[in-house]
């Protein structure tokens, strides 16, 4: 019995520290990108893992990277920005996840601070040899599309985005 019990907290343990590094990758995102860290950005993602934003669809490593090195995003940086990644909702199927949750870019404008985006962020994980890597991360700005609730919803469910 004692052996159940033992084995059945050391579960318990493994979905509580699988859920908190797929929380911290993913708040890492904000600080590493507004930071200009255009390597530890693509770090976070797979090899070939995708970045689907409203106008942008980044496909791979080589195109985060150079999306944060990009001169609009420099600007951003010299301007005053923050990327603020809300707290996740976390679904765990063995060694792949799905979490959802909100994001804000605040930008400093004119000596004061206001959001240009809330969006909507659907992310896919998976768990390899290194730790947890973003698979697909969707986001889609909350201006009152159906489409961006529904990835909310889906993403509560655990769902991929579309489902």
């Amino acid at each position: 019995m004692i052996e159940d019990r033992l084995a059945a907290v050391e579960a318990r343990l493994g979905l509580l520290e699988d859920e908190r590094d797929i929380a911290r990758t993913m708040a890492s995102y904000g600080p590493l990108v507004d930071g200009g860290d255009a390597e530890g950005v693509a770090a976070l993602w797979a090899p070939d893992g995708v970045y689907d934003i409203d106008e942008i669809f980044l496909a791979g490593r080589e195109q985060i990277r150079e999306m944060v090195r990009s001169p609009a995003h420099r600007g951003w940086i010299r301007q005053g920005c923050a990327h603020v990644v809300g707290p996740p909702h976390i679904t765990l199927d063995g060694d792949e996840a799905v979490a959802v949750c909100h994001s804000l870019m605040v930008v400093h404008e004119s000596g004061r601070y206001v959001v240009r985006r809330a969006t909507a962020n659907h992310w896919r994980l998976r768990r390899t040899q290194s730790g947890w890597e973003v698979v697909t991360r969707t986001n889609r700005i909350l201006d009152g599309r159906t489409e961006s609730p529904t990835l909310l919803v889906a993403g509560v469910r655990g769902e991929s985005a579309g489902a």
